[in-house]
């Protein structure tokens, strides 16, 4: 049989009848320290045990052990990111009687709108997915955890991308408090108590910066006028793998829309993934990534290249990271990578990238056969399984009477690894 639990919600506020009263036939009150603190004594009967929530399977544990009805404190609205979803893998099903979640304080208090904020959780995760995830995203809002993924290191990483930063400490208690990490002098005087919410904004573009509402793409010029309908992320875009004529770019020089399908499909890119684009060209392949949520680092030589980057990313509205410089040089610094694709780079580009990214996948695209075995040969070397293909697309095109014909495009060589 089930045990009778009780999820009660706190933010600060008095609790309410509905909540008293699970507190007064409670048989054991579990919460964390400040949680337990907070509760007055007149609800509670004098034989209640009350016990300190240190570690989750040991009050899940007491939970399942315990005899009669039992109440479990947790911040905020517990079934956001919270003790629900762990009672119900114990197959609990508690009453929850929810508080303010402390992510609605946190914008609150900035007085944001925040239904197109991606919210992520570092507490017990990887904290690199989070990062990748909030530096992708215009706005988003991270749930920390204490060493392992603090505000100050987070926030550092955020500010350094040019984020605004803002931390939201102990909302709802007489402790709160908001900082604007950039406002903070260069050496902080304290750390933030735990927990804590962080919140990360892309700056405000000035209007020299963005691109002309005549060169956006049309899906995105409608995403700017039509209502939210979604919260968060948006999901996949509308269309990916673009035409050529989507984009700036020199000369011949793009990954051609065929082959770029097949690229995107292989890497995989998705928010809280990084991905490199190594020898960028005009940024075909990293702006469409990007529009899938990925973070993305651009790596390419040319200045005038580079711009073209900048310039087809605004026209979607995404925002890579640019590392202007000559790989393997150029690769020093940067963090590991979940997917690299190198278009073109030679031997020795693609083995520092490879050993220094530590990617999950590869992606080569090749234009000579000569190439082909050598690099198979490398990733093989480097630990990973190479595939591929020889990819030859032939585009209808008119002919002067009015018919089509096949227009054959140059063929390209795919190769994709995982490690």
């Amino acid at each position: 049989m089930s045990p009778e639990v009780t999820v009660i919600g706190c933010d600060g506020r008095p609790f309410g009848p509905e909540a008293a009263r699970a507190l007064a036939a409670a048989h054991q009150v579990i919460g964390a320290p400040r949680h337990l603190a907070a509760v007055p004594d007149s609800p509670i009967r004098p034989d209640t045990q009350r016990i300190e929530l240190k570690h989750l399977d040991d009050a899940l544990a007491a939970v399942t052990a315990c005899s009669g009805p039992a109440v479990v404190l947790a911040s905020g609205d517990p079934g956001f990111f919270g003790i629900v979803r762990a009672l119900r893998a114990r197959k609990i099903e508690p009453r929850v009687i929810p508080a303010t979640s402390s992510v609605t304080l946190a914008f609150a208090r900035l007085s944001l709108d925040w239904d197109d904020a991606l919210v992520i959780s570092a507490h017990g995760r990887e904290p690199r997915q989070a990062l990748a995830a909030a530096l992708a995203h215009p706005k988003a809002a991270i749930l920390t955890a204490p060493r392992t993924a603090t505000a100050r290191d987070l926030g550092a990483e955020l500010l350094a991308a040019g984020k605004r930063v803002y931390v939201a400490e102990c909302l709802g208690t007489p402790q709160e408090r908001i900082t604007d990490l950039a406002a903070e002098p260069a050496e902080p005087t304290r750390d933030f108590a735990e927990p804590n919410i962080l919140i990360a904004l892309d700056p405000e573009a000035p209007e020299d910066q963005q691109a002309p509402e005549d060169q956006q793409a049309p899906e995105d010029q409608q995403a700017l006028s039509t209502p939210r309908w979604l919260a968060g992320h948006q999901g996949a875009p509308d269309g990916w793998a673009l035409p050529e004529d989507a984009f700036t770019y020199r000369d011949s020089m793009i990954t051609k829309a065929e082959v770029r399908a097949l690229v995107l499909a292989r890497l995989g890119p998705a928010p809280g993934r990084v991905i490199w684009d190594v020898g960028a060209g005009s940024g075909s392949v990293a702006v469409e990534c990007a529009r899938f949520g990925a973070h993305v680092i651009a790596v390419e030589a040319d200045q005038a290249q580079c711009d073209r980057i900048r310039e087809n990313a605004a026209r979607y509205g995404v925002r890579p990271h640019i590392r202007q410089g000559r790989a393997p040089e150029a690769l020093d610094g940067l963090p590991p990578a979940d997917a690299i694709f190198v278009g073109g780079g030679d031997r020795t580009v693609l083995a520092a990238a490879v050993k220094t990214a530590n990617p999950g996948r590869v992606v080569v695209t090749l234009a000579a056969v000569q190439r082909v075995g050598e690099t198979s040969d490398l990733l093989t070397d480097l630990g990973y399984r190479p595939e591929g293909i020889q990819l030859q697309a032939s585009r209808l095109a008119p002919l002067p009477s009015g018919q089509l014909r096949l227009a054959a495009q140059n063929p390209v060589f795919v190769l994709w690894a995982q490690r």
